[in-house]
């Protein structure tokens, strides 16, 4: 019995890795950070590496990839949040599970999350919302897998705008947490 632990665990390990199944954010949306793709193309990374982020298991695969580089999920480096919310929602989940596993395999990586709220609310206000919001995206973080040494956190609430206007297509590119690795 003592055998067979080590192989249910990591046969366990392997099954929960493809799961997830979050929508995807069609070009365009709020939730895209097309910005974010690599000067390389996307596709493949030097000596014709793939830098998807799926393995041939259809897991995801940290260890030929760099964050902001690609079209996988750890190409993406900004989290959006509802209006006047920092739970974090369904379709960041392979994006955190991503960034998650890559700090765990890199030790020597960190990040800062940065937490940033739309213009609506007090100076204030907006200041504790988008450190609730970098503190969420830290939570899920240290969830998947990284330490909390390689996690920093700030609010700039209102003050870095992503978007100019006072629509709500600008407030929603504003109500995010950007990953900012160092």
């Amino acid at each position: 019995m003592i055998r067979l632990l080590p192989i249910l665990l990591l046969l366990g390990f392997g099954l929960s890795a493809c799961g997830g199944g979050g929508s995807t954010i069609p070009t365009g949306a709020a939730g895209d950070d097309s910005g974010a793709t690599a000067a390389n193309g996307g596709a493949s990374g030097a000596g014709g590496t793939s830098t998807t982020g799926i393995g041939a298991d259809g897991g995801i695969d940290v260890t030929r990839m760099e964050p902001g580089q690609g079209d996988g999920p750890l190409s993406r480096l900004v989290i959006y949040f509802d209006f006047d919310r920092s739970e974090i929602r369904s379709d960041f989940s392979d994006m955190l599970r991503a960034h998650g596993a890559f700090l765990a395999d890199n030790g020597e990586r960190a990040v800062r999350l940065e937490g940033h709220a739309d213009e609506r609310g007090s100076r204030e206000y907006n200041i504790g919302l988008g450190e609730q919001r970098a503190q969420a995206v830290r939570r899920v973080l240290m969830l998947q897998g990284a330490s909390g040494n390689q996690l920093a956190t700030v609010s700039y609430g209102e003050e870095r705008p992503a978007a100019l206007g006072s629509d709500e297509n600008s407030y929603s590119l504003n109500r995010r947490v950007e990953l900012v690795y160092r």
